[in-house]
């Protein structure tokens, strides 16, 4: 039991590799499923998939990162035409993000009485913890989502599977009942830190078209908008225009010391991430509408949109709340000038702007760089 694994870990600014245990990845292996690793996947909707008894339908683990992270990132399930997946109840939050296909969802609490929300492409929606639900494709076509939980960081921590699926245990707090639960709208909250803009919703029918809000600390006109899903699932999700790109950075969290970081999954829009290490080489992953990337908590990165529509994407769920934080600014969007993990545009490696220029005359794309970026060449 718990097979010895490699993970990576940072020492000063050097990547080791260490052999350790973790329960999370003994329970991967007797689930049997195909796990996908490394940086990148182009589509999610085309990786192949396995039948996964505990669902009652198809999945596949995805474990991006370098080499393995710890906590792993969730999984890819998918429904055939006109099935649905088994009842479930489980101790790890959950944030679902509808790759393809339409359907259903119905939730309850033990004796109480099922409530139901309609989904289609581009839904996004959380599982308050430890409720009942189960999921039903209403199509023709297979339905398929990207589950974004906590999984591996509550079976790490409590190293029960029966804690985590057969837990008796109701969270009325989080979930009671009540019929309106899903209903679709929400409301901006007050939070300490004005730059964080805060939705408080359980369920966005479609990301890809959600208002989002001004955001000038990455720079290039972008958007954004951070959201407050079940009480604890707190994702963001982030736009920038047509021929632009947003700052570098490196996340100084703890994810720095696993080899993790956060996936971001590509809602629209064409385009790739640059990531690279302290002192190390460029490394570009491509990315579309449905891909998913993975910028390791001790790499820095930089997303680029090369496409002819703006690029959006949704940050995988941070478990927490925003209204918790402390009032002090993110130093993610502070310059490193200024002590923060934050990289200016005339501070950044020239070759990383040449690399952008090149990208959009492929595609016939103007940059819009000019009078941020002092390498650019454009008009």
């Amino acid at each position: 039991m718990f097979a010895p694994v490699i993970e990576a870990r940072m020492k000063g600014d050097v990547m080791e590799e260490v052999e350790v245990v973790r329960p999370y990845w003994d329970w991967q292996e007797r689930e049997g499923l195909p796990r996908y690793t490394g940086l990148s996947i182009e589509d999610l909707n085309d990786i192949e998939l396995k039948p996964w008894d505990r669902m009652g339908g198809n999945g596949a683990f995805i474990d991006l990162g370098v080499l393995r992270p710890r906590n792993g990132g969730g999984w890819v399930v998918e429904i055939p035409p006109g099935k649905s997946l088994n009842p479930m109840r489980h101790m790890f939050d959950e944030g679902l993000y509808v790759l393809s296909g339409r359907g259903a969802t119905t939730i309850w609490t033990e004796g109480g009485t099922k409530q139901m929300v309609e989904w289609r492409e581009g839904s996004l929606m959380a599982i308050p913890l430890n409720a009942w639900h189960q999921h039903f494709n209403a199509g023709t076509e297979p339905v398929r989502f990207f589950s974004m939980n906590t999984m591996g960081q509550t079976i790490n921590q409590y190293n029960s599977e029966r804690f985590v699926f057969d837990n008796p245990f109701v969270f009325e707090e989080r979930f009671a009942g009540q019929d309106d639960f899903y209903r679709g709208d929400g409301a901006l909250l007050a939070v300490p830190r004005e730059q964080y803009r805060v939705w408080r919703t359980n369920f966005v029918p479609d990301a890809r078209t959600l208002q989002l809000q001004a955001w000038g600390a990455r720079g290039a006109g972008g958007l954004n908008l951070n959201l407050e899903m079940a009480q604890t699932v707190c994702p963001h999700i982030s736009q920038f225009p047509v021929g632009t790109y947003k700052k570098g950075h490196i996340h100084n969290f703890q994810a720095r010391s696993n080899g993790g970081g956060a996936p971001l999954l590509i809602l629209t829009g064409v385009g790739y991430t640059m990531v690279w290490p302290p002192k190390g080489e460029l490394q570009q992953l491509n990315w579309k509408a449905n891909g998913l990337v993975v910028a390791p908590g001790f790499y820095y990165h930089q997303h680029f949109n090369v496409g002819a529509v703006p690029a959006r994407y949704l940050a995988a769920i941070q478990i927490g709340t925003w209204r918790n934080r402390t009032g002090e600014k993110n130093p993610n969007d502070v310059s490193e000038d200024e002590g923060g993990t934050q990289i200016e545009y005339p501070n950044e490696n020239p070759e990383i702007h040449r690399i952008f220029e090149d990208e959009l005359k492929k595609r016939g794309v103007e940059c819009q760089m000019a009078g941020l970026s002092p390498f650019c060449t454009a008009g």
